[in-house]
């Protein structure tokens, strides 16, 4: 079997878009999973609807990459976006073709120093992990490349100065995808740190801060890679080998912060594309961790206790989706400041994503680290509603007791705290204090535990036993659980 390549898809008769010759427009600095299911699945979707005409070439951030295998293709891959939409299930198949090339600094510097002559070139994305952004005095402008990322995006915007720094209009605006907060600003002030380090002198800080565009963005779409299992039976009904096949669900959702010449620039919305350009992306990203993560939190530790697994069965529970549904939209939306009806639209969203047939989403992976995640992505909610309406939240309460019940653990072992699901064994990952905290409190009464875990301000930064009534409705709860079961205190919230 041929591998992807033009020449395979003439052979074929292929009669989808294909994007041969066109500019190298966009450079990103990642070549993983996710950066080709989002961002240049929505960039080759511009070209074909909105005529964008731009190539995006490929940087390895770090060492080991897909560089030799996205070359041998040519570039091309097959995305597959799978799940439901508007009631529907969808499973769509398209092959990318905006990919030019993939680099490695690694093995050749110069490559990528050569972009920066490149005068078509005029946007630079990146997803380089959470820890990509981070400054790191040990990398030298002499390294080959720099360690960090921030460190070589300082070296290409140098390169890109020296040739040219006197014409206005040939910085980048640059879409930072990391999931941190404030991505984009934190990526700045990384670079402008090693332009100070390496005293590159004022004008070039100067060129950095005006000449370029550093945007904070949120990013939304679940992508699931390579499907390993299904490879071989995708490749044969394609009639072509596929070594970098990509799957992803079919929810997408990008928002930039930046000026409103970007909307003339890069023509998303020309397309018909999921993507929102503004000047303020916080309160999206807000809806996203208080919907859509918040959702996850105060729902799946409840529903693991009452014996599901996986997220898509848990839809498939009346009284389980019953109770997120009230969550979401009684006790999390009225906090919220966006227009209800986005707001409601993104929840319906949520509910179609849940109910994904092609992603096994287990319950106890999105449990890992419950602690932080309640306190991020719940107590928001929590606080908003009783500021709001000046009485406690029923189903976030009830969250916080199923938080407690499921951290009650019986048995410290090096993996984590083991707690115990009827006959069956589970084991709790958190930090290693929180999980000696729950070791510590495994034998208390409900009431014990409900107060040691409300008064803990190393948790949530503060003493939540002082909000009325708080500490003795999740004892409650916790005793209801202990006695009648998690399935049964849902029910009882509805």
């Amino acid at each position: 079997m041929k591998k992807l390549c033009y020449a395979t898809l003439e052979e074929q008769g292929y009669d989808g878009f294909l994007l041969k010759d066109a500019p190298e427009r966009v450079l990103q600095f990642g070549e993983g999973n996710f950066l080709r299911a989002f961002v240049d699945y929505f960039f080759d979707m511009m070209n074909e609807k909105a005529g964008f005409n731009g190539k995006v070439v490929l940087c390895q951030p770090i060492a080991p990459g897909l560089a030799d295998m996205i070359n041998e293709q040519e570039g091309l891959y097959t995305l597959y976006l799978r799940g439901f939409e508007n009631g529907e299930k969808v499973n769509a198949r398209r092959i990318i073709s905006c990919v030019s090339r993939c680099l490695n600094p690694y093995k050749d510097f110069d490559a990528l120093m050569d972009c920066a002559k490149n005068p078509d070139l005029r946007y630079i994305s990146c997803n380089t992990t959470e820890a990509g952004i981070a400054y790191d005095p040990a990398c030298q402008f002499t390294d080959r490349p720099a360690a960090s990322y921030p460190g070589k995006l300082t070296q290409f915007l140098y390169e890109r100065f020296k040739n040219f720094g006197k014409e206005a209009g040939k910085g980048f605006v640059i879409l930072s995808c990391e999931l941190i907060d404030n991505n984009g600003k934190e990526l700045e002030k990384c670079v402008l740190q090693y332009a100070k380090q390496w005293e590159l002198g004022e004008e070039f800080e100067a060129w950095i801060k005006g000449e370029n565009i550093f945007c904070s963005t949120l990013v939304d779409r679940i992508v699931t890679g390579y499907p390993r299992n299904e490879a071989a039976a995708i490749n044969e009904e394609n009639g072509y080998e596929d070594n970098i096949i990509d799957t992803g669900e079919v929810f997408g959702f990008w928002v930039i912060e930046g000026p409103e010449s970007l909307k003339k620039e890069l023509p998303f919305a020309e397309a018909g594309l999921p993507v929102l350009i503004t000047d303020n992306h916080k309160p999206y990203k807000q809806r996203k961790v208080r919907i859509l993560n918040g959702a996850h939190t105060s729902m799946v530790l409840g529903a693991y206790l009452a014996g599901q697994d996986i997220v898509r069965n848990c839809m498939e529970d009346e009284v389980i989706q019953k109770f997120m549904n009230k969550t979401i939209y009684e006790e999390i939306i009225p906090t919220l400041t966006l227009p209800k009806d986005e707001l409601e639209g993104f929840a319906a969203s949520v509910t179609e994503r849940f109910k994904n047939p092609f992603i096994d989403h287990a319950l106890l992976a999105i449990a890992l680290n419950s602690t932080s995640k309640w306190k991020a992505r719940v107590m928001p909610s929590f606080k908003g509603y009783v500021e709001k309406f000046g009485e406690l939240p029923k189903c976030i309460t009830a969250s916080f007791a199923f938080y407690i019940a499921f951290y009650n653990g019986q048995k410290l072992t090096e993996e984590g705290l083991v707690g115990t699901r009827g006959e069956n064994e589970y084991t709790i990952k958190d930090d290693r204090p929180i999980l000696e905290f729950y070791e510590a409190h495994k034998d208390d009464t409900a009431a014990d535990l409900a107060h040691a875990v409300c008064a803990n301000e190393a948790f949530w930064g503060e003493d939540l036993t002082k909000i009325a009534g708080f500490e003795a409705a999740v004892a409650g709860y916790l005793e209801d659980i202990r006695t009648k079961g998690a399935y049964e205190v849902m029910k009882a919230c509805l």
